[in-house]
């Protein structure tokens, strides 16, 4: 096991084992067997490239003889920043097979992030592409191997500029090499966070490889289905739930966009005849809004999976009509449990709840704030633990000892409560987090970025509602007297300092003091009602 990463105590692990969770395949052995049971069948679609199981697996096996010339050892940390091309996947099976560890990075880190992954997992080699969206990751390497010199290799997908292109890498098998064992570590996820940079998420081939299987089943994946992926697939909602290698667990076929707009996304639903596919809720409305214009056929269409933050009732209610598939809601974290709806349940329990957990070893407790059950059907603190929910976080030993109980269970921050036939209702958070829409934005990071701009004296970051994305950032800022700071002024110097975008206050407020509690701390609950209390006032304003 890799240093620093808690693991499953014994008997735990045993049970598990005994009980068919865990059934000894990697994911090296995964795609292997998916190779030779399916060879020529399409696996991934990515425009005008069709790539089998059978050179899907070619691939990555040349790609890891590559990896392991350019001197990546077993365990060796490898940030992935890809979009959804289909180099990321030859990439992390070509590292799951060496036994080296990709860190899922988003395409919408920057500079701030990128380094602070490079340095705290001690990353020897950091894979982009050229460019993607009109920004150029060359730039963004050239500033991150300067703030980090430990780190040994840039690998391009595309024009590598003054870098290692990824296409040269490729090189003949080496056959006999020891892969990495079931219960190893097979990668690390970042977490949502609350207090400032993300923590570390280390998954196991054991325990990943279960949550696949068992989403695949629950959602009915098989040979025939397709996936249209239009999230980030670096994301743990579409890498798992069932996601892109859920599918690939089932021999079906993913298709990957590169945007996520119904324009973009409807005529692959209709050419390849898209039978699944994942959206967070402000996307969901956008296509709930589209479809009725747009004269794409999506028919083939079976499940719109909205998952990421919670969906209104009111917007679930139409999905049936407007898309005409089944609404799944889907709500989970990258640290383990995952709650689905099932696609046979009533449309009452669809429409109202976030589903319930997918397997029958997820064990869920409600607590108050002393860590006492609540009632059946009151509101606690949701915690967790199962096959396929961590122990704790890599490298942050004072912080799992807050984020786990001593008996194992995470603490996820959701405030929920439990129907009577076991259905989770997301009722808010209660850490300092701002679900922007799915992305999920820490306060304490933001709030240190501004405190580093010499105007400012105070900053406080939080969440101000928003029927769009559910939640919009607003900082209040408390200036120096002699400072005449502006919000853009405040917003383009975040941006400087390498700030992924969803990250930049949507808001800026500029105030004398900050309200407080009763033991002198800022009251965070005061400055929400106050922005709410404001953007209702500008709303009933007559236009």
């Amino acid at each position: 096991m890799l240093p620093g990463c808690p693991t499953w105590p014994k008997e735990l692990a045993d049970r598990y084992r005994k009980e068919g969770c865990w059934r000894g395949e990697t994911f090296g052995d995964m795609l292997r067997q998916r190779a030779a049971a399916h060879g020529d069948r399409i696996a991934i679609v990515s425009g005008d490239q069709r790539m089998s199981y059978a050179e899907l697996d070619a691939r990555a096996d040349r790609l890891t003889a590559g990896f392991r010339k350019l001197g990546i050892q077993p365990q060796d940390r490898v940030i992935v920043q890809l979009p959804n091309i289909p180099q990321f996947f030859e990439a992390i099976f070509a590292l799951f097979r060496l036994g080296a560890l990709p860190v899922f990075s988003l395409p919408v880190h920057r500079k701030s992030e990128i380094t602070y992954l490079c340095e705290f997992t001690e990353a020897v080699a950091y894979i982009i592409p050229d460019t993607d969206s009109g920004f150029d990751y060359r730039d963004l390497a050239e500033q991150v191997k300067e703030a980090a010199p430990a780190l040994r290799h840039v690998i391009v997908a595309g024009d590598p500029g003054k870098f290692t292109a990824l296409g040269n890498l490729y090189a003949d098998p080496v056959s006999g090499m020891e892969g990495p064992s079931p219960g190893d570590v097979a990668f690390l996820q970042l977490s949502g966070g609350t207090t400032g940079l993300p923590k570390l998420i280390p998954r196991t081939h054991d325990d990943y490889i279960y949550s696949l299987r068992v989403s695949a089943e629950i959602c009915s994946l098989n040979e025939n289905s397709a996936y249209l992926a239009v999230l980030p697939v670096a994301h743990n909602y579409p890498l798992s739930s069932p996601g892109v290698l859920g599918t690939l667990y089932a021999g079906g076929r993913v298709v990957l966009a590169r945007g996520a707009s119904p324009d973009e996304a409807f005529p692959l639903i209709a050419e390849e005849r898209v039978t699944i596919t994942a959206v967070v809720p402000p996307l969901a409305l956008i296509w709930l809004d589209a479809a009725a214009s747009r004269r794409y056929d999506l028919s083939h269409l079976q499940v719109l999976q909205v998952g990421g933050a919670k969906f209104s009732a009111e917007a679930a209610k139409r999905v049936s009509t407007a898309m005409g598939c089944t609404l799944q809601q889907v709500y989970g974290m990258a640290e383990g449990l995952v709650n689905y709806t099932r696609l046979d349940d009533p449309e009452e329990i669809i429409v109202n709840t976030q589903g319930r957990p997918m397997s029958p070893y997820d064990e869920v407790r409600l607590v108050d704030d002393d860590d006492c059950e609540v009632a059946s059907g009151e509101v606690g603190h949701l915690l967790t633990r199962g096959p396929y929910t961590i122990r704790g976080y890599y490298k942050a030993e004072k912080h799992n000892a807050k984020a786990f109980t001593t008996d194992g269970f995470y603490r996820t921050g959701d405030l929920a409560r439990l129907t009577s036939a076991g259905y989770l209702v997301i009722e808010g958070r209660d850490k300092d987090q701002i679900n922007r829409g799915g992305d999920k934005v820490a306060a304490e990071e933001v709030e240190n970025h501004l405190l580093a701009h010499p105007g400012v004296h105070d900053a406080a970051v939080v969440a101000m509602p928003d029927e769009f994305l559910g939640e919009r950032t607003c900082a209040f800022v408390v200036p120096y007297h002699s400072s005449s700071l502006t919000d853009a002024e405040l917003k383009a110097f975040l941006r400087g300092r390498g700030l992924a975008a969803y990250k930049i206050p949507d808001r800026v407020e500029f105030v004398d003091s900050f309200p407080q509690t009763g033991v002198g701390k800022v009251s965070k609950k005061t400055l929400r009602e106050l922005i709410a209390k404001k953007q209702t006032s500008l709303a009933s304003v007559p236009k």
